[in-house]
């Protein structure tokens, strides 16, 4: 006899929160609402169209309940609560977010679930625990993740997806980034949702970890050196690493490295990006991130450049930092989160970051245009 679905509430159908939502309820073990507040009466008409090479062509998919807000979904327990909104704190804070779950009469009904955050950043579980905990509910579970995944929100109800997913989960553990062991506690909720996000056939990677923030910081640094460069220069990764086309193999694509500035981009603009990434390393020993694999290889920075060279090469690679994505259509930027709490981190340690502080405030500009109504959507 099969187990009992386990009731999974997704807060947030953009791209990732899209794709996830299909890996879970096509695993047979949960049952999947989804809370779409942006693009609710798109995808409550017309299904979500999902073009994926991994998972293939969905013109319709659609979760197992569908609501506009956290508050009309919470009409019973849930063993998981997945929230795959950006972390934009300037704007509104996680537990603001959840509020619905997070007070009575849901508090007074149903025990808290364990919540799982697909969010890019530093600290972004800090205010979801305090409000927890001051439940006094018991200990928080919030399982924290690091996400790899190419894929873009073509319209409010498409989503386009490579063949590229890879998911890495841990036990938030307040206040501490050195222990390195789970508990049995820890490591059946890891594995029990784990499980969910490996059905049959084409499955996303999944990678289970005793210790969540040095994966964390490490995912930082690719967002800190890339997607900064191109949200500040409204160019695509693809623009610092491809090749030109090759006309005589039928090849076309912009953009790439043009040859009159190729020597430029490899001398000038490289070692830049070395530089910032060096001084991510600089903060990482200072927090005692060791340098091994397990905690913070010294080759991380050149390996992030050279496998990020690697990948955008690729002629058919055209999937784009959703930083860049955000400022194109004047959406606000995950600045604070990646940008801000690297700055404050390295402060308190008292580690010299010039290059990340200049970058963080060049971004603050473009965060202070796009919230207050100052920039509009662009079509490039």
């Amino acid at each position: 006899m099969s187990a009992p679905l386990k009731d999974v509430l997704v807060v947030g159908l953009g791209a990732v929160g899209t794709i996830y939502s299909y890996i879970l309820k096509r695993s047979g073990l949960a049952r999947v609402t989804v809370v779409a507040r942006s693009n609710y009466d798109a995808v409550r008409d017309h299904g979500m169209l999902i073009e994926s090479g991994k998972y293939g062509i969905h013109p319709a998919w659609r979760p197992d309940r569908l609501f506009k807000s956290v508050a009309e979904a919470a009409d019973r327990p849930y063993s998981y609560v997945v929230l795959t909104t950006k972390a934009v704190p300037e704007v509104m804070k996680t537990p603001s977010v959840l509020a619905a779950l997070l007070s009575a009469p849901y508090t007074d009904k149903y025990t808290q679930p364990t919540y799982v955050l697909l969010q890019n950043g530093m600290g972004v579980e800090r205010d979801l625990y305090t409000s927890i905990k001051g439940l006094a509910q018991g200990d928080p579970r919030i399982i924290s993740t690091v996400v790899w995944i190419g894929t873009n929100l073509a319209s409010k109800n498409k989503v386009v997806h490579n063949h590229f997913d890879r998911m890495t989960l841990g036990m938030y553990r307040h206040g501490d980034h050195l222990t390195t062991s789970n508990t049995d506690g820890e490591q059946a909720i890891l594995s029990d949702f784990g499980s969910m996000l490996e059905p049959e056939g084409a499955r996303t990677d999944v990678t289970i970890v005793p210790e969540i923030q040095r994966y964390k910081f490490a995912k930082t640094f690719w967002n800190i050196a890339f997607s900064s460069f191109s949200t500040l220069t409204n160019s695509p990764v693809t623009s610092l690493f491809r090749p030109p086309p090759n006309a005589a193999e039928g090849q076309s694509y912009a953009p790439y490295v043009a040859p009159v500035t190729e020597r430029l981009v490899r001398e000038e603009v490289l070692p830049v990006l070395q530089s910032i990434l060096e001084e991510m390393v600089a903060l990482g020993r200072a927090m005692g991130f060791p340098d091994e694999e397990s905690g913070l290889p010294s080759s991380l920075a050149e390996k992030t450049i050279s496998s990020t060279a690697a990948l955008h090469r690729d002629p058919e690679h055209n999937t784009l930092p959703s930083m860049l994505l955000d400022a194109r259509n004047a959406t606000p930027i995950e600045v604070e989160v990646i940008f801000g709490e690297v700055v404050r981190m390295a402060r308190e340690k008292n580690v010299p970051v010039p290059r990340i502080e200049t970058l963080y405030a060049l971004l603050t500009v473009i965060q202070n245009q796009i919230l207050g109504g100052f920039k509009t959507p662009m079509n490039a």
